[in-house]
């Protein structure tokens, strides 16, 4: 579990059906709370890029119990996406 304050790096690998890494085009981070409202939402770029299909984010974690991040992009003119969630503690 993390602790809110804490830096953690958010990260995704985009993948077709088969397993092969694709690069999307348009990737943005979403932040939502346990409630699946928006808490911020931010654009990428390949300064946010690892390998081919990997993206990261490092991410201040807000005072939550928890959050659900969503990346997302457009790769052969179709929406694809990689969502999780982040259980927060404080102590």
């Amino acid at each position: 579990m993390a602790l809110a304050g804490d830096t953690v790096r958010l990260k995704c690998h985009f993948r077709t059906f088969e397993g092969q890494s694709v690069e999307p085009t348009d990737v943005k981070l979403t932040i939502y709370d346990s409630q699946k409202q928006l808490i911020e939402k931010f654009i990428l770029d390949d300064s946010h890029k690892e390998n081919v299909g990997i993206f990261y984010f490092d991410y201040v974690l807000p005072n939550q119990s928890e959050i659900i991040f969503e990346f997302s992009g457009v790769y052969n003119n179709k929406p694809i996406l990689v969502r999780d969630s982040v259980k927060i503690q404080f102590n």
